[in-house]
C-alpha cells in the first residue's frame, strides 16, 4: 500500500511526506464535515471515505516504526487502515442516521487531528513545544541532581538529508511551506560541558498526541457542559505533561548511565523507548481514562458504544450495543 501511495507521489513530483500529509488532511476534512453536518445520507458516503483516507493516513507511519523497531506504534498504525475500513462500513450501514457513540467518535477524531496539523504546520508553534519539552527535561535533571544536561540550539532535520541550525534555515517560520525530514523541527541534548549525548527531543517527545487524543475525546462530547469538559481537560492536559517530563527524564538518565546495558539484543535506550516507557505510558493513560469516566460518564458510555458493534462485525461478540 506504502510504495503504490509513494508511486503516485512520485508520478506527480510531490514527497512523499507531503502525499501522507495531504491524504490526512483529505480525510479528516471530510469527517468534520460530517461532524458539523449531522445527519445525512450524503454527509454519511463522504465521512465514509473520510474514514478510510484517515486510516490509511495513520496506516503509512507503520513503515517507519518498523524502522525503529517500535512494536506498539507498529500495531497501532498497522490497525488504523482496517479499523478505518470497519468504521466506514458501519457508517454506511447507518444511512444517514448515525448513532451518538459514532457521532462522537468523528468528532474525537477531527477534534485531535486538526489541533494538531496546526501545531504541526506552524513552525514557531511546533518549535515553542520541541523547545519546551527539552528545558523541562533539562530543568528537572538539574533540580533533583541526576546528571549536568543541558539543550543545544535547536536544529531542523531537512527532506533532503542532513540538518541545519534554526537560525540558519530560510524557511517560512510561520507556515511550514516544505517537507521536513523524520525528525523535523529537534533540540540535541548535551552534557554541561558541551559534549553531545546520544539523545534528542521532536515534537513526538512532547506527548502532545496524547493530549490531543484527550482533547478531541472530551470536546465532542456535545452533551455534556462545557463546564465539565473545561474542568476534565484541566486534569487530563497537565497531569499527562508531568508525567511526560519524568519520562523523557528516566529516559535520558537511564540511556547514558547505562550505555553499555543491552538486552536480547536492545540497548538501554530502546529498551526504555520503544517498550517500557510505552507501557508505563498506557497504563497511565488507562488509569487516567478510569477517572475521566468518573467525571465524563457520556465518555465511557461512548467508548463502550463503539467497542461493541465492532467486534459484532468481527463476529467476535454476538450481544447488541
Amino acid at each position: 500500500m506504502g510504495l503504490v501511495i509513494y508511486s503516485i507521489s512520485s508520478s506527480f513530483g510531490i514527497p512523499d511526506v507531503t502525499m501522507q500529509l495531504l491524504i490526512g488532511a483529505f480525510g479528516v476534512s471530510l469527517l468534520a464535515f460530517g461532524f458539523h453536518s449531522k445527519n445525512n445520507n450524503n454527509i454519511t458516503k463522504l465521512s465514509s471515505i473520510g474514514w478510510i483516507m484517515v486510516g490509511l493516513f495513520f496506516y503509512l507511519y507503520s513503515k517507519h516504526y518498523v524502522e525503529i523497531s517500535d512494536p506498539v506504534l507498529i500495531f497501532m498504525t498497522a490497525a488504523a487502515l482496517p479499523s478505518g475500513i470497519i468504521i466506514a462500513f458501519w457508517e454506511i450501514k447507518s444511512e444517514g442516521d448515525i448513532p451518538e457513540s459514532l457521532l462522537w467518535l468523528k468528532g474525537c477524531v477531527v477534534w485531535s487531528m486538526i489541533p494538531y496539523y496546526l501545531i504541526y504546520s506552524i513552525p514557531v508553534l511546533n518549535m515553542g513545544i520541541v523547545n519546551s519539552t527539552a528545558l523541562s527535561a533539562e530543568i528537572i535533571l538539574d533540580f533533583v541532581g541526576l546528571g549536568d544536561y543541558q539543550a543545544a540550539p535547536m536544529r531542523i532535520d531537512t527532506y533532503i538529508g542532513g540538518d541545519v541550525l534554526v537560525s540558519d534555515w530560510e524557511g517560512n517560520k510561520w507556515i511550514l511551506s516544505e517537507p521536513l525530514g523524520e525528525a523535523g523541527f529537534f533540540v540535541p541534548m548535551e552534557n554541561g560541558d558541551g559534549t553531545p549525548v546520544s539523545i534528542i527531543f521532536i515534537l513526538a517527545c512532547s506527548a502532545l498526541q496524547s493530549m490531543i487524543v484527550f482533547v478531541g475525546a472530551i470536546v465532542a462530547l456535545e452533551s455534556v457542559s462545557w463546564k465539565r469538559r473545561i474542568r476534565a481537560l484541566f486534569i487530563a492536559i497537565p497531569t499527562i505533561y508531568i508525567l511526560n517530563v519524568f519520562r523523557n527524564v528516566g529516559i535520558i538518565w537511564l540511556t547514558e548511565t547505562y550505555s553499555n546495558w543491552s538486552f536480547l539484543g536492545l540497548d538501554m535506550f530502546n529498551f526504555t523507548h520503544s517498550y517500557a516507557a510505552k507501557f508505563i505510558s498506557l497504563f497511565a493513560m488507562f488509569l487516567m481514562a478510569i477517572v475521566l469516566f468518573d467525571l465524563l460518564p457520556e465518555l465511557h458510555k461512548n467508548i463502550i458504544k463503539i467497542i461493541n458493534p465492532i467486534l459484532k462485525i468481527l463476529n467476535i461478540n454476538d450481544n447488541k450495543s
